[in-house]
């Protein structure tokens, strides 16, 4: 199948069906059912069980339970650096801000206020700023962790389509990453000022979830939904969890001007993992 004909059938597929039907799969408690589609889960896509805190597939009362496992202590070390990457997966893109157009892919850009649900102010915060686009495939660790350190400032839910968001469809989807779901997570940082982390959805995503708010979409509807933390002093260190998926997706992440020199080694489609250094402040 060509790649063009695999982002055609999307539009025409039942994505909220499929991704409703794939979120109860997931949750049920099915016994040797579910022990064996982990099992061929886990040899389809090559995960490797070694890095779970625990590696038996058969400890796992959900697939979701297997999807969002937690690694051993000690597999992920934390880059000595300002930043750091928040997961295992692959760059799609990354790099400076044009104005307020994040690349997307070859031909494919978006703005930063399509991004954040239409908030010109805050998309203002980072005009001529850094993004990452990382993208995390159903092998990958599927928790988020912090880039460096912060303290959270609010959480907007924004629906919107159910692409997925592999490379083939970054490519064949205009918009992508602002027009799927996405919940838009701000934090504060006393060292580098703002930043944000949007948590896009996908085809089969479940849910994504948070860890000081849990499941943010269980009930997807049309409106935006915002939730404000002023009052609150959630505060995050770097390295530690701030969410997950449950199936695979994208993180996009937002950085004010002069914050980031990004690791030299990076580049688009190199795989990365959570803790290696993603950048320092410039010098």
């Amino acid at each position: 199948m060509t790649d063009r004909l695999k982002v055609l059938l999307q539009y025409a597929l039942p994505k909220q069906g499929l991704t409703t039907l794939a979120g109860r799969v997931a949750g049920m408690k099915g016994g040797a059912v579910t022990t064996r589609l982990i099992r061929l889960f886990a040899a389809r896509y090559g995960v490797d069980m070694s890095e779970a805190a625990n590696p038996d597939v058969a400890g796992y009362a959900t697939f979701n339970d297997f999807f969002t496992r937690p690694l051993r202590p000690g597999v992920r070390p934390i880059a000595q650096a300002d930043f750091v990457c928040p997961v295992d997966g692959a760059i799609s893109q990354f790099g400076a801000i044009d104005d307020h157009h994040i690349v997307q892919a070859k031909g494919h850009r978006f703005t930063t206020t399509q991004l954040v649900g239409g908030d010109a102010a805050l998309a203002a915060e980072f005009r001529h700023g850094s993004f990452a686009n990382l993208y995390l495939s159903p092998k990958d660790y599927h928790r988020l962790h912090m880039p460096c350190g912060g303290r959270l400032v609010r959480m907007v839910h924004v629906p919107g389509a159910l692409f997925s968001v592999n490379p083939v469809t970054a490519r064949g989807v205009p918009n992508l990453f602002a027009r799927n779901e996405r919940v838009v997570c701000v934090f504060d940082s006393a060292q580098h000022g703002r930043f944000v982390m949007v948590l896009v959805g996908a085809t089969i995503v479940g849910s994504m979830a948070t860890v000081w708010h849990g499941v943010v979409n269980a009930k997807r509807g049309r409106a935006i939904s915002e939730w404000r933390y002023d009052d609150q002093d959630i505060v995050l260190k770097q390295g530690e969890e701030m969410g997950r998926f449950l199936l695979g997706s994208t993180i996009v992440m937002l950085f004010r001007p002069g914050v980031i020199a990004f690791n030299p080694d990076w580049a688009p489609e190199r795989s990365v993992r959570l803790g290696e250094r993603m950048g320092n402040r410039p010098a």
